[in-house]
């Protein structure tokens, strides 16, 4: 099963909102991870396949 970047965003997205209304005192840390991780996709494509 490859993953794309199109496909790991949205999930990291969905993820992401359900654990902030699961938990709405992580939503510092779950945004700063997302961005990180989404920075990281867009510096290294390659490394997502």
């Amino acid at each position: 099963m490859t993953i794309s970047t199109l496909t790991l965003t949205p999930l990291i997205s969905l993820v992401a909102g359900v654990l902030i209304l699961v938990m709405p005192r992580l939503l510092n840390y779950i945004v700063a991870l997302y961005l990180i991780v989404v920075g990281l996709i867009g510096l290294f494509p390659n490394l997502v396949h």
